[in-house]
């Protein structure tokens, strides 16, 4: 039996490979496609490794024969024209090519009834194609860039801080989640029971709103926090002062984003006459940045999203609660993501958005 010759993959395609493997969402072919070509490159047989994955030594053979000659893009699943339709391999590509330019004029998006009155079949043909291909064009995300000249450098300093934090020092994350409001539901909220969700009215009653702020531990996950009524620079200058008492001794690196209450002459001097307080300021419109935002989202998805306060004061003690059963076993975020590629992403966007057809 002859050696085995692993196949040889660049840095920068294992470490595609191994994102790819990584989705949730990848189809179960597309996966077996890309595990083959990992094992392979650790010097694994075609038989050993269609024993493990459930295949056979030729389709293993042919898996490595797309990645010899299309690359980790030659492992994706090919175009298809959808299970039980005669539509010809080059309708189908017409289809998919169209779907990914702009739409007619008039138009935010490509349906499924445009492109079937385009190409001349029905709409259920072309939802199978769409289907068949991964391509969904009713759905949209949001993006934003920052333009921050500083962005590179910012990055720098604030990433370094989380994966080599200073020895003998603290590293807060500081923020503001603000206007949460204190909104009653008209009726109580029928509870959960067997078989049926749990179910509140549509309408409700404002009582007002308040603002959180927090600053995150980043090695413990603990929290200090402060409720107030009101976003000002004065209420940011108080929240510094318990922050201040809550770590008395310390070298304190804060981590906060570029809101204009972050910067008032009177925190310029408070920071002035407490030279242990260093601010570390994240890129304008990137305050994904700041790890605090993760527990802002915990805490909208786990406290505020189905409750109901008929008052300013019980939101209060709602989200005081929380916040104290959450420093009874507090959880850190460990970030994993180097400096370097957040700035090579950045730069592919600047890159892509500047080609893109308006």
């Amino acid at each position: 039996m002859g050696r085995t010759v692993p196949v040889s993959i660049t840095p920068e395609q294992r470490a595609e490979l191994e994102r790819l493997i990584a989705k949730r969402s990848l189809r179960q072919a597309h996966a077996r496609r890309v595990r083959i070509i990992l094992m392979s490159a650790e010097g694994l047989s075609g038989v050993e490794i269609a024993r493990l994955l459930g295949t056979t030594k030729f389709q293993v053979s042919r898996v490595r024969r797309r990645f010899e000659l299309g690359g980790v893009p030659g492992l994706a699943d090919r175009p298809k024209a959808g299970r039980g339709n005669n539509v010809p391999l080059e309708i189908v590509m017409r289809i998919l090519a169209a779907v990914m330019t702009a739409p007619p004029k008039g138009y935010s998006h490509w349906s499924t009834g445009l492109l079937a009155k385009r190409f001349g079949i029905s709409k259920t043909t072309v939802h199978k194609i769409l289907r068949a291909n991964e391509l969904k064009p009713h759905q949209h995300r949001t993006f934003k860039l920052s333009s921050d000249p500083h962005f590179d450098e910012k990055v720098l300093d604030v990433v370094g801080l989380y994966l080599n934090p200073p020895e003998k020092a603290v590293v807060l994350s500081v923020d503001e989640k603000t206007q949460i409001q204190a909104l009653e539901r008209t009726q109580l909220m029928l509870p959960l029971r067997p078989s049926k969700a749990a179910r509140h009215t549509h309408d409700y009653k404002r009582n007002g709103v308040v603002d959180l702020n927090a600053a995150l531990e980043v090695a413990t996950g603990r929290v200090v926090h402060r409720v107030t009524a009101t976003h000002t620079g004065a209420d940011f200058l108080a929240f510094l002062n318990v922050i201040a008492r809550a770590y008395p001794s310390t070298e304190l690196h804060v981590i906060v984003d570029n809101s204009s209450t972050h910067t008032t002459p009177a925190v310029n001097d408070w920071l002035t006459a407490n030279p242990r307080v260093r601010f570390h300021f994240t890129p304008t419109s990137a305050s994904w940045l700041n790890q605090v935002e993760a527990l802002f989202s915990i805490l909208t998805r786990r406290s505020l999203k189905f409750s109901s306060f008929p008052s300013k004061a019980a939101l209060t003690r709602h989200l005081r609660a929380f916040l104290a059963d959450w420093n009874r076993n507090p959880t850190a975020f460990i970030w994993t993501k180097p400096a370097a590629a957040i700035i090579r992403q950045r730069r592919k966007m600047i890159a892509r958005t500047s080609r893109t057809e308006h």
